[in-house]
């Protein structure tokens, strides 16, 4: 029976003097504290030197190198990489020990309530759950308040300072003749004009957020590549902010039946973009996602008519390879989904969308090939300036923010997107609770593997009693009580929260 001291020290001894991150697990396998490091060999061991418990003034640190019972690591490239991965998974996995990574309600959002008759736009700090669309949040708030009177002066919208009136035949008069003339739109409107021109500006406003989301991604890169990294981690934290709240926008909720006609108006806008022989109906958008090469899997979402259709969704895992290379997994899943359709034959949809650039374009083209059939269209959609990427030697298309063609495709990105991160988050948390069952010594790869079958997932073994886990393959009485018993320990109480130990 191993010592599982003995293994997390054989583990650290193994440890590469290479940038990455580390995750520390207590005996249940519960991740405690993340965190990244240059060195993933010196900072890992110097939390382990011998007396450094003793000389450690903050309570917090000394109860943490107490219960850690295991670790995993990722090794990464360099170091910027290490600090966008380190927020990743300080985001996904919440450690107890890390302090708040990120606070949304520090920074400006701007808020759209479709329940007004004339909705406005105005500043918040605070994302309620109701109907009401937010982006943001913003970092600059000086900057976010000339976007919005811009505006206001290009849309015709209102913000949160505006008092309109309704006239005696039901319209509304948004501002006074003063300020008629100085934003130079028609004053006097209405209300279903005026949602009109709410449309329009939410649209450039997401278009705005991601243009934003775009320089603070180049500042911060730029940031850690000078070493600054306390900068570099501030602006980390607006970017995972920025981006976690644009993948989580609300979709505007429309009091009166415009959004088909949108939609189709979209649609239309769309297929004359790419020149297309008619409006896309059906769509479907590819998504590789990864951690540094681990746990790599695809989605495919489907959309019919500019809506989703998560009847057709599908998400892969990667079977031809182990490692990282996002051609060879794209061109993997292209190839099955379109096989598949082929055999049974089905339609192929009007359009294929793969979130990526020429590299991943080609590898999807490259799966049709394989399989001897006609492509529908396909192109790429690039996230750095959101550029349409084509298979043949037309030139890249970068359509303007507010256009509702690159909308609606951002939509569809979107959403595949969210679909393989939640397919990857899924499959590390099985790992993680499927790794408790390792942290227990007394059981081997053949043991493990039989109670999995037997119980069918980590849940019901924690569910089940000591006789039925005895009721497994190859477990008696005594081992069986002995897991139940390690599977039902209470967990170490919480430490006061005080500051972990500042980033390398």
């Amino acid at each position: 029976m191993s010592d599982p001291a003995s293994t997390l020290k054989e583990k650290i001894r193994r440890l590469p003097d290479k940038p990455g991150v580390y995750l520390m697990k207590d005996r249940l396998g519960r991740i405690i504290y993340v965190g990244k490091a240059k060195s993933l060999k010196k900072r890992v061991s110097s939390y382990f030197q011998r007396g450094r418990v003793r000389t450690i003034a903050q309570p917090k640190i000394r109860a943490l190198i107490d219960v850690i019972a295991d670790l995993e690591t990722y090794e990464v490239k360099s170091e910027p990489e290490a600090l966008l991965l380190e927020g990743k998974l300080i985001k996904q996995w919440r450690p107890r020990y890390n302090t708040d990574f990120t606070d949304d309600k520090r920074f400006l959002l701007v808020r759209v309530d479709p329940g007004e008759v004339l909705p406005r736009f105005r500043l918040t700090r605070i994302k309620k759950d109701d109907r009401s669309r937010y982006f943001g949040p913003f970092a600059h708030s000086g900057l976010l308040r000339k976007t919005l009177a811009q505006m206001r002066r290009q849309f015709g919208i209102l913000l949160g300072d505006g008092t309109p009136q309704q006239l005696p035949d039901g319209q509304w008069q948004l501002y006074d003749d003063v300020r008629s003339e100085l934003y130079g739109a028609q004053t006097i409107v209405s209300a279903a004009d005026y949602r009109r021109r709410v449309e329009e500006a939410s649209a450039f406003l997401e278009g705005k957020s991601r243009e934003w989301l775009a320089t603070l991604r180049q500042e911060m890169t730029t940031a850690a590549e000078r070493r600054e990294f306390e900068k570099a981690a501030e602006l980390r934290d607006v970017v995972f902010a920025l981006d976690q709240t644009l993948a989580k926008t609300r979709t505007f909720t429309r009091l009166d039946p415009t959004r088909p006609s949108g939609d189709q108006d979209a649609l239309r806008a769309l297929g004359e973009a790419l020149s297309l022989a008619g409006p896309p109906r059906t769509m479907e958008c590819f998504d590789i996602s990864h951690i540094s090469g681990t746990f790599v899997v695809a989605s495919m979402v489907h959309f019919a008519d500019g809506r989703p259709d998560k009847d057709q969704y599908r998400r892969f895992s990667i079977k031809s390879f182990i490692g990282n290379d996002d051609f060879r997994a794209m061109e993997e899943v292209v190839g099955r989904r379109y096989r598949r359709l082929t055999e049974e034959a089905k339609p192929f949809p009007d359009l294929v969308v793969i979130d990526g650039g020429r590299g991943q374009v080609a590898a999807a083209l490259k799966a049709f090939v394989g399989l001897d059939v006609m492509p529908p269209p396909i192109i790429g959609l690039a996230k750095k300036l959101e550029t349409v990427v084509f298979p043949d030697a037309r030139p890249p298309l970068n359509l303007p923010l507010n256009h509702p063609a690159l909308n609606l495709l951002q939509r569809l990105r979107d959403e595949a997107h969210r679909f393989a991160n939640t397919y990857n988050a899924d499959l590390r948390s099985r790992k993680i609770r499927e790794s408790v069952l390792e942290d227990y010594p007394g059981l081997g790869p053949v043991r493990r593997a039989a109670l999995l079958a037997h119980f069918g997932s980590i849940e019901k073994i924690r569910a089940a009693t000591a006789a039925q886990l005895g009721e497994a393959p190859g477990f008696g009485p005594k081992l069986a009580a002995e897991l139940h018993a390690f599977l039902h320990a209470p967990a170490p109480a919480n430490p006061p929260p005080e500051e972990m130990p500042a980033a390398e």
